[in-house]
């Protein structure tokens, strides 16, 4: 097959974030696709095949439409870009991060390090999932931003004063050993517990606008245990964690849902902390109400995984490990 060249322009601010650190980009980039890409001024240089050349343009203007919308360029982001561009060459049209067209109605804030925007074909179906269903599960590995996108989304409800108040919550399990008694208030003893969910938060609102937030009670956040006899209505409600609920638990806060409020449940069934793994509710609640109107499920998978690349490899070796033994059947099998 025919070798040519073509030129792509790029700003100054999109060519060193495709190039990235040491030229670390552009060399996985021709790795992928052996072509040659080179930089020769004001643009990229790329050259091979028809066919390479065009899957590498799609990774590179992702790349550039993100770092053009302020957001930082890593090394995961690269990866997921060309996965993306492996398995789906003629997918959505390119949006702010690697080729996902953020849905109507989810202008996602800029976080400290820039835009937010989705990272993969599933993060955009889960966002637009937010967007159109009451009830959102977003299940999958570690690392595949469910629960960060859902604080944003949650986050630029909020911000847009479409719903008045941020209700976080998850089951107090600890995962795998004893913290043993915590000091403080409700919040100081919950907030070891919800780290994840603050570090988020923090990153797109900002650590001032968090607190004041959390003081005028716009952001709460409660063990699910103190869910119970609530209604939240004009709510965002994320229940974090939720493979470690009880099925009594996750029956509970799932009913919590009042008039003009809508929530989102995240976890991977695969990290179950609970004493018998069979009893979680996550499991038992998407075998039950996958078919309900108004109730939306966006399976994460291990190439979703935005992290480090290691990331993706680790839950890879463990998802082959779980499927050669098996210590439990299937929990969706379980009634």
């Amino acid at each position: 097959m025919a070798r040519e060249s073509e030129f792509l322009s790029l700003s100054d601010a999109a060519l060193r974030a495709v190039i990235g650190p040491q030229s670390r980009h552009l060399a996985l980039i021709e790795d992928a696709f052996k072509v040659l890409v080179e930089t020769p001024g004001g643009g990229v240089s790329i050259n091979g095949s028809t066919r390479d050349r065009a899957q590498a343009r799609r990774v590179i203007e992702a790349l550039s439409n993100r770092a053009e919308a302020g957001a930082e360029i890593t090394e995961a982001d690269v990866r997921t870009a060309l996965g993306a561009a492996v398995t789906q060459p003629r997918a959505e049209p390119a949006g702010r991060s690697t080729g996902r067209s953020v849905p109507e109605g989810a202008a996602l804030p800029v976080g400290r390090r820039g835009a937010i925007a989705p990272k993969t074909a599933s993060q955009a179906r889960y966002l637009e999932m937010l967007g159109r269903c009451e009830l959102t599960f977003g299940v999958g590995p570690a690392g595949t931003g469910k629960t960060f996108l859902a604080a944003a989304y949650g986050a630029s409800l909020l911000k847009r004063g479409q719903v008045d108040r941020l209700v976080i919550t998850r089951p107090a399990v600890e995962a795998g050993e004893k913290l043993g008694f915590l000091p403080g208030d409700l919040n100081e003893k919950v907030d070891p517990y919800l780290a994840p969910i603050w570090e988020s938060l923090n990153d797109i609102l900002g650590v001032d606008d968090v607190r004041r937030r959390r003081e005028k009670g716009e952001i709460e956040a409660a063990p699910i245990a103190f869910m119970r006899g609530r209604t939240l209505s004009h709510a965002f409600i994320i229940v974090d964690e939720a493979q470690n609920t009880s099925r009594m638990q996750m029956k509970m806060v799932l009913t919590r849902l009042g008039e003009g409020a809508r929530m989102v449940v995240t976890g991977d069934p695969s990290q179950v902390d609970l004493l018998n793994p069979r009893d979680s509710g996550l499991a038992h609640a998407l075998r039950i109400l996958k078919d309900v109107e108004g109730v939306g499920v966006q399976q994460f998978k291990s190439e979703d995984v935005v992290r480090h690349a290691m990331v993706e490899r680790i839950v890879r070796a463990y998802d082959s490990d779980a499927a050669r033994s098996r210590p439990f059947p299937d929990l969706e099998d379980d009634a």
